[in-house]
């Protein structure tokens, strides 16, 4: 399995922002949920796909829905790769990899022809009950943010 079920609840859990700020995936029932794990602020893939779900911050917000990103990376480095960027989308830190595991993105990869474990790019959409409707494993990062609104667009259509 690389990616957790469609029709499975979301793990819950309970990670700091930017700020050091504790927020909790249960604050956002009764919203859509795009969570996104990345494997490092600051690197030309990660900051591509944070400016484009940071570019369509407004969009996701009309969709009744919020977008989380979450690396292993501390909190400070979050607060640094916000402020350069410009980043309004909400950026958790998850050092211990707890929340990474759950959601299986911690898994083998090849990093210059050497296969060790990280962060793969994984996302899921959550919905308002806290279900996951899809998920993304493995995700390249060129046209995902409009695949991931389309798909969030096609999923409230049919739960009309």
């Amino acid at each position: 399995m690389v990616a957790l079920e469609a029709g499975t609840p979301a793990p819950g859990f309970c990670l700091p922002d930017k700020n050091n700020t504790e927020i909790c995936l249960n604050t956002f029932a009764g919203k859509w949920v795009v969570l996104y794990f990345y494997p490092k602020d600051n690197t030309p893939g990660c900051t591509t796909e944070a400016k484009g779900f940071n570019e369509e911050l407004d969009a996701f917000s009309h969709l009744n829905a919020v977008v989380l990103g979450i690396s292993a990376d501390s909190c400070q480095s979050h607060a640094k790769f916000a402020g350069t960027h410009g980043l309004k989308i909400i950026l958790l830190s998850d050092e211990s990899h707890a929340v990474i595991k759950e959601y299986l993105a911690w898994r083998p990869k090849k990093i210059l022809g050497r296969e060790m474990l990280g962060i793969v790019r994984t996302t899921y959409i959550i919905d308002p009950d806290g279900i996951i409707c899809e998920s993304w494993s493995r995700v390249k990062v060129t046209g995902h943010v409009d695949a991931v609104k389309n798909r969030l667009e096609e999923l409230q259509a049919s739960s009309e």
